[in-house]
């Protein structure tokens, strides 16, 4: 009678990884790749790889988990964890560790938050970006509008805009918003374009010319060069004008919706300086990303030039690259990505270092219902955690691809996690992910035998 009440849901103990798959996704609402492991059990656990990310990270770690117990969560993370870098580098071995926790969750038959230690709340905040399918002038109005228009539809309580000085100079071509040497800025804006072009899949012929490799890889370096190097300085008048369009954000949302400002453009810590300080006015949520990162030292400087509140955080890996911001207290909220930071356990450990030193935590997020499922498992059970963000509020397919979650990911500007073992969903909708494939990347869930014997001497010492 005893033993009829046990809920046995599989055999954890005897559970093996058998193989690794993946899908790359267009317009989810970026490249979004996924990843799906699956069992000796039949159970399988899905992750997801950074937005704008490459397999290919995940697929040389394939070899090095074949025949182990996803259950032992840690071990494998401690095992995979020195073959990530920073921002995409660490999408392979955050993807995985995401479906390592889905796949434990559904052996053992509770809520990957239940693993974690259970719930401080029972949903997640949501808050949304403009979207990714916007056409036409993006000035301040227009942005406000779009913002206001996701907040009323989808119950959002907090709204954040991506506005670049060099948004502002190309909205006022006439005026010189940002002085900078020459042909300076045309060159840039080229450079991102193609850049773009290549890694979001919009002109497949481009990844197959081999003549265009050499501009693309210049493409890449000038795109990839931090804001002290570019040499951009401000104006006054390119001032008064990033001023005068956030100014008419605030005219579309009003005061009480909380309102933040991300990609502010590349430029250096005295202007940004500068800028921050015209933006006091404005009551921002924060600014996000005004530096690279890691620049620690600068980021306590830029937040002693204005009460802007700073956050940065989404490019970085590891409770390691978080310690020194949160020690120093260099910025007062933390903006991790959870396809970056190292997955679920590890933003978790991040968050409550970071709780330790009196600095929030903000998710963000521009991937698929994977990625936010397992930011709203992490942030349940996070104490710190303030709200994630929605880059696809436009993107109609989102929810589409997951089944059996019970309704749409997001409802009312919440997600709460069912108490379906897992992340909460049943699968993914395979009919769905074939229409929406990466040109040139292959089908939906193609093997991937030739990874299966990569391994190597990967110990830190000899």
């Amino acid at each position: 009678m005893e033993e009829a009440r046990i809920n046995r849901c599989s055999s954890p103990s005897e559970l093996r990884i058998t193989d690794m798959r993946f899908v790359d996704l267009v317009g989810a609402p970026m490249h979004c790749t996924l990843v799906k492991i699956y069992t000796n059990q039949g159970i399988t656990g899905v992750g997801e790889i950074r937005d704008f990310g490459s397999r290919i990270y995940g697929q040389t770690l394939k070899g090095r988990l074949l025949g182990e117990n996803p259950c032992n969560v840690e071990r494998l993370f401690r095992r995979i964890r020195q073959h990530a870098g920073p921002a995409r580098q660490a999408g392979g071995v955050s993807g995985i560790e995401i479906a390592l926790w889905d796949l434990a969750g559904k052996a053992y038959g509770v809520p990957v938050y239940q693993l974690l230690g259970g719930k401080y709340r029972d949903a997640i905040r949501m808050y949304c970006d403009a979207g990714v399918n916007n056409g036409g002038r993006m000035d301040g109005r227009r942005i406000g509008q779009i913002l206001r228009g996701h907040a009323q539809r989808g119950g959002f309580t907090m709204v954040k805009a991506a506005l670049s000085v060099e948004n502002v100079q190309a909205l006022h071509p006439e005026e010189t918003v940002i002085s900078a040497p020459l042909g300076l800025l045309e060159r840039v804006q080229a450079q991102q374009n193609l850049h773009f072009n290549f890694i979001s899949g919009r002109h497949p012929e481009l990844s197959q010319d081999m003549g265009r490799f050499s501009e693309r890889n210049a493409a890449y370096e000038g795109f990839a060069l931090e804001m002290p190097y570019t040499f951009y300085r401000l104006t006054e008048r390119g001032l008064d004008l990033y001023e005068q369009e956030v100014a008419a954000m605030r005219e579309e949302l009003g005061w009480e919706m909380p309102l933040a400002i991300d990609h502010i453009g590349r430029i250096n810590l005295e202007d940004a300086g500068r800028l921050l300080r015209r933006l006091e006015k404005y009551n921002l949520s924060w600014v996000e990303d005004a530096l690279p990162p890691y620049y620690v030292e600068e980021y306590k400087r830029l937040s002693q030039l204005s009460g802007v509140a700073l956050a940065t955080g989404e490019d970085l890996y590891g409770l390691e690259a978080f310690e020194p911001l949160c020690r120093e207290r260099a910025v007062p909220i933390i903006h991790p990505d959870i396809c970056s930071a190292g997955g679920i356990g590890e933003m978790k450990r991040i968050g409550d270092m970071a709780q330790r030193h009196h600095v929030a935590m903000i998710a963000h997020m521009c991937e698929t219902p994977v990625a936010a499922l397992a930011t709203a498992h992490m942030g349940v059970a996070t104490e710190n955690f303030i709200a994630c963000e929605f880059n696809a509020p436009d993107v109609p397919w989102w929810d589409d691809m997951v089944l059996g979650f019970g309704g749409p990911v997001i409802q009312n500007g919440f997600i709460a996690p069912n108490e379906k073992p897992g992340l909460g969903i049943d699968d993914l909708n395979d009919e769905v992910l074939s229409e929406h494939l990466l040109p040139g990347s292959g089908g939906v869930w193609d093997e991937t035998s030739a990874w299966d014997r990569e391994y190597s001497n990967d110990k830190l010492f000899s």
